[in-house]
């Protein structure tokens, strides 16, 4: 059935990126649409300090950004789709709450998650704070629609996200603790990867590569979405 008909699985939990919004990154890009017209009801979420979302400016505010997204999920349990910053607040609620997922798909992520930069976090959270920056990644985020929102506390909400006190470590053992079915996109020009580490460190994970494809280009790439849909058994009707 379509959109309007009956339901045909679980709900789909949709999680962006840093510096994006539910909006940008699942509607505009037509997960959305695509997801309901396949009967499945969306979860839609945003992070703290991005779209609709309170936009705190202190940087202790957003110790507990995962708890947000948990409190938005139904009792019973969801597929997900997570990406980039997205991803990774997917994966750690599926490894500290499994019983709340059915299948994971997650993107943009990969050997990154092991391992962190503390100079180019740095350079990441003034390119955004400032809104300028000479490399061309760094001037992507520094550029994002969000930053440009018009919202009064727009950047200084975004570099508050980078700066907050992470609680999180993930590590193999961490990431073995996510029992559910995980489908791991990445593209071949994507910084995030290899994508090997990260499956090979859950339980139950298969990959997916995209040709040509680099981190930014991701969510509106027809692979991801394909993929994607197949693998939550949500291909539109």
């Amino acid at each position: 059935m379509g959109r309007f008909g009956a339901v045909s699985g679980p709900s789909v939990l949709l999680v962006h990126g840093f510096g994006t919004s539910f909006t940008a990154t699942w509607r505009e890009t037509g997960w959305v649409d695509l997801l309901e017209d396949a009967g499945r009801p969306v979860v839609g979420v945003d992070l703290l300090g991005h779209g609709s979302g309170p936009r705190p400016t202190n940087p202790d505010e957003y110790i507990d950004l995962e708890d947000h997204v948990l409190a938005a999920m139904p009792e019973e349990p969801v597929d997900a789709v997570g990406f980039s910053a997205g991803a990774m607040v997917v994966l750690w609620l599926a490894a500290h709450h499994p019983d709340r997922f059915k299948r994971i798909v997650v993107a943009g992520v990969g050997a990154n998650l092991f391992h962190s930069d503390t100079g180019r976090s740095q350079a990441l959270v003034e390119a955004v704070r400032s809104g300028s920056a000479n490399d061309p990644e760094l001037r992507y985020f520094a550029d994002l629609p969000e930053a440009r929102s018009g919202h009064p506390e727009a950047r200084a909400a975004l570099a508050a996200f980078l700066e907050r006190p992470d609680r999180r470590t993930f590590t193999a053992e961490l990431l073995g603790r996510v029992t559910v079915p995980v489908l791991v996109v990445l593209g071949d020009r994507d910084f995030a990867g290899p994508a090997t580490p990260l499956v090979d460190a859950l339980p139950d994970a298969v990959s997916c590569d995209l040709v040509g494809i680099d981190h930014f280009a991701t969510p509106k790439n027809f692979g991801f979405i394909d993929a994607g849909l197949k693998f939550l058994g949500a291909e539109p009707t």
